[in-house]
Formats: C-alpha cells, sequence, structure tokens
C-alpha cells in the first residue's frame, strides 16, 4: 500500500495502541504516528521501541492528527473524548477502541463534531500490558465492531473502515447496546471467572511452589486472563455493570446446579448437563444447532 499522507495520533500507548501503531505503520497507512501516554516512562518506551515518530501533548495531537485514536481505559475515554472531539481539525476522524460502547456513544451524543466520532471495539487482546507489550498481528483476522454508524459520517466511517483493513480486521456494525449485552456474555464474563479463579486457588492453596508444579495446561489456559490489568478491567465491570451482574447471576445459579450434583453424587445428570454444554464446539465454529442447552433449560 502506497503511504497515506495523513498524521496518526495514538492516545494510550500500550498493548492496544502500541500494536495499532505497529501496524499502521508496516501497512504504510500514515506518513507520520504521534503518541500521547500519561505515564511518561510509556511515553519514552513507545519512542525507543519505534511504535511512534513522536511524544506530544494532547494538544499538538489534536492539532496535527487527521485520525485519533483512543486507546485507554474505558473511564479515562470518556474524560478524554471530551477535550479531544472540540479541539480537532475539521476533516480529523476521532475512533474509540474500548469494550464498553454504550456510555461513551452517549457521551458523545451530547458534544460538538459528533459525526466525526466512530465508536469501535476490535476484538483483540492478550494479558499483557505496556508498549512491550505490543505486536504488529495483534488485530490480524479479528473482528472489529462499529457501533452507532449512523451516528458518524459517511466520511468519518469511511476512515476506520480504512484503517480496520489495514489493521487485517473485517467489520461488523451493531448498536452499542446490543454490543454492551453480548461482550458481557463473551468477554467480561469470562474475565471475571479468570480473576475469581486465580483469587480462590491463592485463597486456598498456600504454597506457591504447589501449584506451579501442578498446573497443567487446562489451569493455564483457564486462569490466563487474571494476568489482565486491573486498571483497564475495573473500570469496564463498573461501566457494564448491569449486563454484567445479569450474566453473573446465571453464573452463579450454574455453579450451584454443579454443586448440588457433585454434593449428590449424581454422575448421571453432571455427565448430562456437560454433554449439553459441549454443544459450545459448533456455536464457536459459527455451525447451526437445535440442540437445547443448559442455558435454555436453566431456570
Amino acid at each position: 500500500m502506497a503511504r497515506q499522507e495523513i498524521t496518526v495520533g495514538v492516545i494510550g500507548l500500550g498493548l492496544v495502541g502500541g500494536s495499532a501503531a505497529l501496524k499502521l505503520r508496516e501497512e504504510n497507512f500514515a506518513h507520520k504516528i504521534l503518541g500521547y501516554d500519561k505515564n511518561e516512562s510509556h511515553a519514552r518506551e513507545a519512542i525507543n521501541l519505534g511504535i511512534i515518530d513522536e511524544v506530544c501533548s494532547l494538544d499538538v495531537l489534536c492539532e496535527k492528527a487527521d485520525l485519533i485514536i483512543l486507546a485507554i481505559p474505558v473511564n479515562s475515554a470518556l474524560t478524554v473524548l471530551r477535550n479531544v472531539i472540540v479541539n480537532i481539525k475539521p476533516s480529523a476522524v476521532v475512533v474509540d477502541f474500548g469494550s464498553t460502547k454504550q456510555k461513551i456513544c452517549e457521551l458523545a451524543d451530547t458534544l460538538p463534531n459528533r459525526d466525526q466520532f466512530v465508536a469501535c471495539h476490535p476484538i483483540a487482546g492478550t494479558e499483557n500490558t505496556g508498549p512491550s507489550a505490543a505486536f504488529s498481528e495483534l488485530y490480524q483476522d479479528k473482528v472489529n465492531i462499529i457501533c452507532n454508524r449512523k451516528d458518524s459520517s459517511e466520511q468519518a466511517v469511511e476512515v476506520a473502515t480504512k484503517m480496520t483493513e489495514a489493521l487485517g480486521m473485517r467489520i461488523k456494525f451493531m448498536d452499542s447496546a446490543s454490543h454492551d449485552r453480548h461482550i458481557a456474555f463473551v468477554s467480561h464474563l469470562s474475565h471475571i471467572s479468570s480473576f475469581t479463579l486465580g483469587q480462590t486457588v491463592l485463597e486456598v492453596e498456600n504454597d506457591e511452589e504447589n501449584i506451579f508444579d501442578m498446573a497443567g495446561s487446562g489451569f493455564a489456559s483457564t486462569v490466563r486472563l487474571a494476568k489482565s490489568s486491573p486498571e483497564m478491567w475495573a473500570p469496564i465491570f463498573t461501566e457494564n455493570a448491569d449486563n454484567i451482574l445479569m450474566v453473573l447471576d446465571r453464573y452463579i445459579s450454574n455453579l450451584k446446579k454443579y454443586r448440588r450434583l457433585i454434593e449428590d453424587n449424581n454422575e448421571v445428570e453432571l455427565k448430562k448437563l456437560m454433554k449439553e454444554t459441549n454443544v459450545i464446539r459448533k456455536v464457536l465454529k459459527g455451525e447451526k444447532t437445535e440442540v437445547k442447552t443448559p442455558l435454555t433449560n436453566n431456570k
């Protein structure tokens, strides 16, 4: 791809923002990449790693950037968007990469230049944090969800689309309320489960050497998300509280069901429950299934 004559500004230079900057540079999407991070050591590290070309203030970034990416915790994004959206160039586009979308869309609706804002959620990540965790292939073959498309201008959506293609992603359009509801099921609950499993094992197993020696791949993969950044995930949990509490109640109910069956030594019902849940294999492959799942049966 020929290098585009645009300047990209990335606010937040950790895994999410840093990986986007690396890929956009690799794809010659922009002729210059500016960066801002409230953590000055992260900003210096991003320069040293070649993630960005220049560290600048928010004011300068808004003055120069044609595309601004907010890659910061969702609660910080609400504050930063207020300051950024009023100071951007008339042709500039602002995209937000946060994991919750309804609140930031509601805020954007009250701000000037609303049509220059595009609410995005690239479904990609790892448990690692900071500029050193960034890598250019983070987004490859993943999905970027664009929310409330009708509230953004055609030009802004076109820029967001081109950015998405440069990142190696495909696009799905969705309204922000549906996004937050569905992401609570498939992402936010997973992180809560992982944090809770890690907490429980640490409370029960005081001998850390035994944890290291006996932890198999199942435990390692299940608890992997517990290494994620609390600074990023605590605000996600509180911002999407209504949806998370709803699915968390169902999750707790299912845990109690397993506890009851184990307490009753009911292997027949345990096997039946697990077999019904095996349908998740087909669901994750995108296959159609008529099998009733525990979710539909559980009252």
